[in-house]
């Protein structure tokens, strides 16, 4: 049976909990084995390294429960952060959107089309500060539950996509915001870690 290793195709199911310093695990998201996790190992970028070092070896079948100190789950990367002109912000009557106000997640999309949610961290005279960092940056994590539901080698095509489209992983599979309210990981890069 195959075991995962760098090259394999693998799919995976977890609960995922996380947890600010001090505080009690609250549950996040679910990974159903329906619809897994899929990632090629070692190559699909952006793997938590204390959830692949978990995974490493495991077979299909196999289960796993991984606990990631905040200090090794998901980086803080200070080029997420931008400063945006006010100006896309403003609604039809040339008023700052209500919705724009600090603490608040707001969906945007990239140059390239992608949506991208972001932390509203300031908004000034002139620009909107926005924080487009994963939400559970700087949280403990907790891999609960976890199941690997797939193992097997990667093809060719897999391992190098088309460009706009096929191969698996994309970004790694999905986690979305801290309060359950999006689902989609790659708006801020995924709960094995992202791609943005």
């Amino acid at each position: 049976m195959d075991k995962i290793q760098p090259g394999k195709y693998v799919e995976i199911a977890y609960d995922l909990y996380a947890s600010l310093p001090g505080e009690p695990e609250t549950q996040v998201h679910t990974v159903e084995p329906a619809d897994p996790e899929r990632f090629i190992f070692g190559i699909t970028p952006g793997l938590i390294p204390a959830l692949a070092s978990a995974l490493e070896g495991l077979e299909q079948g196999a289960s796993f429960d991984v606990k990631v100190p905040a200090e090794e789950g998901i980086p803080f990367n200070p080029d997420d952060v931008a400063s945006l002109d006010r100006d896309l912000f403003l609604d039809d009557k040339g008023n700052i959107d209500s919705r724009v106000k600090p603490g608040a997640r707001i969906p945007m999309y990239t140059a390239d089309g992608y949506q991208i949610t972001g932390l509203v961290k300031e908004v000034t005279s002139e620009h909107v500060i926005m924080d487009f960092n994963h939400p559970l940056v700087g949280q403990a994590l907790h891999f609960a539950n976890g199941k690997v539901v797939t193992v097997r080698d990667a093809t060719p095509e897999e391992i190098h996509p088309s460009p706009g489209g096929g191969g698996c992983g994309g970004c790694g599979g999905g986690c979305g915001s801290a309060d359950g309210s999006d689902d989609s990981c790659c708006d801020n890069g995924g709960c094995c870690g992202g791609c943005n």
